[in-house]
């Protein structure tokens, strides 16, 4: 006999998950303490940061090793020049074009291009045989007109003694006098005919006017030239002495003039491009007689021997003229810095550390400045490395042994580790 077939039984319903439970006031007060904790941290380091930005260079006290290392200057008194900078250009003192005087062929030329000539040295030569006839016509014109007038004079006398016997009428005798006057205009006017003639012959020999150095060659012998040409056949500079031109500020003019009135000699030097070699040395010779309104200043002139020749005409030089020389405490000018409140520098004091004070400047050169205001004779100031200093920072001077690195105080990490000794494991 079978048994029954179970029924089957209706599974039972599943379970709901049950509703999140809203979080308790325990956690939201340890949520909210954690974000305040967050941002007071943060505010602590900012904090950290900026003052510790503010501190000197150097570190603090016991802290981080020394200041670095920098440049320094004694300040000391000394002769300080005032001096004028310039930028000035040659000019020489005489250019001369040759340009014939008369027209023909030129046959001889007798210079060599950039030569060195002599005053009245002969440079060229042109056909001077038109010349010399020219002359010679003259010559004949002027005996032959004194022979007419040694006639017309003996001639006179003797119509004037005939006079005096009442044997010849006045009348001929007035008229032979006004033939001698007439004779004499005519000799005198031979005469210059037979001197122009004579300096056109000497117009045939260019020479130079000027002792200095000719320049290169326009005319090849052979050409003809003809007088007063345009171009001429070469030009000729003077060299020895020679003349620079330059600018001074209106503002200089009583301190140049008083030094004039004075009678001293003002020293002017002549430097190339880069201010490092002096091509020659001179003295101040004029100023001009205006101001030029559209700069300020007023073209001088120095005068230079230029017995090298290192000064060329047209060249570009740089001029440094000495005023005057006053007594004032100096230091180089990378030791003066500029700030908000005017000039100051670093002083450094015993202690290796520096100071930052206000200072006046006074006058300078390319080297040194003069300090007016703010500083005595053989205190020492920070030329070098003054960029990343503060007022108050430590600072190693050039020669200095830096000192051991101080350890952290007791708080430290490494202090709270020092004195303990590792233990042994547990056996």
């Amino acid at each position: 006999m079978s048994s029954p077939i179970p029924e089957p039984v209706a599974a039972a319903p599943l379970a709901e998950p049950p509703a999140p439970r809203p979080p308790s006031r325990r956690r939201r007060w340890l949520g909210s303490l954690a974000a305040l904790l967050v941002v007071l941290a943060l505010g602590a380091g900012a904090w950290y940061l900026i003052k510790r930005s503010n501190e000197p260079t150097g570190g603090r006290a016991g802290f981080g090793p020394p200041g670095s290392t920098v440049g320094h200057a004694v300040a000391q008194r000394a002769e300080l020049p005032v001096t004028l900078d310039a930028l000035g250009t040659v000019t020489p003192l005489a250019t001369i074009t040759l340009k014939p005087q008369v027209g023909g062929v030129l046959t001889e030329v007798l210079y060599t291009e950039g030569q060195a000539v002599t005053k009245g040295q002969l440079l060229a030569r042109i056909d001077p045989r038109p010349y010399e006839q020219a002359l010679m016509q003259a010559q004949g014109t002027r005996v032959r007109d004194e022979a007419q007038l040694e006639a017309a004079r003996v001639t006179l006398a003797r119509y004037r003694t005939l006079l005096t016997q009442d044997s010849i009428a006045r009348q001929d005798v007035d008229t032979q006098a006004a033939l001698v006057k007439q004779l004499e205009g005519t000799v005198i006017t031979d005469r210059a005919a037979e001197a122009a003639a004579k300096l056109n012959v000497e117009y045939t020999r260019i020479t130079a006017p000027v002792a200095g150095r000719i320049g290169l060659r326009t005319v090849d012998p052979g050409n003809t030239v003809t007088a007063n040409a345009s171009t001429g056949i070469a030009v000729i500079t003077q060299m020895t002495p020679i003349d620079v031109q330059f600018a001074v500020p209106q503002d200089r003019l009583p301190d140049i003039e008083t030094q004039l009135a004075k009678g001293a000699a003002l020293p002017v030097k002549a430097m190339d491009r880069t201010r490092s070699t002096t091509l020659d040395t001179g003295t101040f010779s004029t100023l001009d007689n205006v101001v030029d309104t559209s700069t300020g200043t007023v073209k001088g002139k120095a005068r230079f021997a230029n017995a090298q020749t290192t000064l060329f005409p047209s060249q570009f030089v740089n001029v440094q003229m000495t005023l005057r020389t006053i007594g004032a405490i100096v230091v180089p000018v990378t030791a003066v810095r500029t700030g908000p409140t005017g000039s100051y520098v670093y002083v450094i004091n015993e202690d290796r550390t520096v100071s930052m004070r206000p200072v006046k400047r006074g006058e300078s050169t390319v080297e040194v400045v003069a300090i007016t205001e703010g500083l005595e004779a053989g205190e020492k100031v920070v030329t070098e490395g003054g960029d990343r200093l503060k007022d108050g920072a430590q600072v190693l001077l050039q020669g200095d042994k830096p000192a051991a690195t101080p350890r952290q105080g007791a708080s430290g990490p490494r202090a709270r580790g020092e004195g303990r000794r590792r233990q042994p494991p547990p056996q």
